[in-house]
């Protein structure tokens, strides 16, 4: 299968090219495989003002940023949206907008538009309304298809952007067709990697092996078909790859994310580590969070590393893969990645493929767990009390 995750090498000389700002976590949507974080809710209060968000933007670009992605959550929750968009592009950037689309009108992508925008992500999760329904835990495809057209009506380049699981990789070879439909210039089918809500349901999402295989064979039909009308990634999860994936070209090498509240961190799921501080933008500038601070030091570069990452010939290439997941896999976000073979926590990857088959054998634990507010720790005690 296609290996997991980017084979894009990036040399930021030093400098955060990327820049993802999650203007909010509170998001209409209720998806099941959420990347927000589990308590997501606690981060209601404190969001950056519209200035503080400016201050960001305007020191991103002066560190050397080249593109911006606006997301969150639901980033169109927030209402100053247009003027950061604005701003960001009167500035240089490359901006791009990613969003469930339920918070966008005619009017609005209209004025984003005008204002400079550049790109839309869309995130969309099935061509089946009831099994889209169910993955966004609210009733939103038909909002979705509307504003996908309208998004392609008024000339945006537009990614679709699928996170397959179990229940949507069906319909693969129909999501295509109807990204066809659409002329998506850039179709995204990024297995779900199992972080956040995704973890605390991975055994009803993970896919097999052979599951992911037949999808891969079906989109590789479809490009040969298609040609070069649409450019199609395929990104399975690295639990059957054998190698991790290179999260974001290395620890605080090229991205940078900063959270509702000003927390900088090295990629969106970096507040996992509980062993680290999140010093913010409100305390600090930019430049001294990703120079100086312990956040961004902590997993750098490679003296970090223990065996058998220290001593390996790949560790250039996927740089011990992700802390995030050797955190929440093994309890130390040193070890190395347990998705990969070498890995002496692999055998943590195994079993979770094995209790996801034997959960959809025995046809247990099958209720999903949306996004919200206390619902794992309401899931959590029913399962005790039972």
């Amino acid at each position: 299968m296609t290996k997991a995750g980017s084979e894009l090498r990036i040399d930021g000389d030093g400098k955060p090219i990327w820049v993802s700002l999650e203007l909010t976590y509170q998001c209409p949507l209720k998806c099941v495989f959420c990347s927000n974080p589990l308590d997501y809710d606690s981060y209601r209060e404190g969001e950056l003002t519209t200035e503080q968000w400016k201050k960001v933007i305007r020191e991103a670009r002066e560190m050397g940023a080249m593109q911006i992605g606006f997301t969150g959550g639901e980033p169109t929750l927030r209402k100053d949206l247009e003027e950061l968009i604005g701003y960001a592009d009167d500035l240089g950037f490359y901006t791009n907008l990613i969003t469930s689309g339920v918070g966008l009108t005619v009017e609005r992508l209209q004025r984003l538009k005008e204002l400079g925008l550049k790109h839309i992500q869309l995130g969309f999760q099935s061509c089946d309304e009831q099994v889209a329904n169910q993955m966004a835990g609210v009733e939103s495809y038909q909002r979705k298809l509307s504003i996908a057209k309208e998004i392609k009506a008024l000339g945006f380049p537009m990614v679709l952007n699928v996170p397959v699981t179990r229940q949507n990789l069906p319909q693969i070879p129909d999501i295509l067709l109807l990204a066809e439909e659409l002329e998506v210039e850039y179709m995204e089918l990024a297995n779900v990697q199992y972080y956040n809500w995704a973890l605390v349901n991975r055994d009803q999402l993970l896919p097999t092996r052979a599951e992911l295989e037949w999808a891969e064979r079906e989109v590789n039909k479809f490009r040969e078909r298609i040609g070069d009308k649409m450019t199609i990634f395929f990104v399975i999860p690295d639990y059957y790859d054998g190698r991790p994936k290179a999260c974001m070209n290395g620890w605080g090498s090229i991205h940078l994310t900063i959270a509702p509240d000003g927390s900088a961190l090295p990629c969106s799921q970096a507040r996992t580590l509980k062993d680290l501080t999140f010093p913010t933008v409100k305390d600090h500038s930019l430049k001294w969070l990703w120079e100086q601070s312990e956040t961004f030091m902590k997993y750098r570069g490679d003296k970090w590393m223990k065996e058998p990452c220290c001593s390996c010939d790949e560790r250039e290439k996927d740089f011990g893969g992700c802390r995030c997941q050797a955190l929440a896999l093994t309890g130390d976000a040193a070890n190395t990645d347990p998705a990969c073979s070498k890995s002496p926590h692999h055998h943590v990857i195994q079993e979770a493929i094995s209790g996801a088959e034997m959960a959809r054998e025995l046809e247990i634990n099958q209720r999903l767990i949306v996004r919200e507010a206390g619902a794992v720790a309401v899931e959590l005690k029913t399962e005790v009390e039972a």
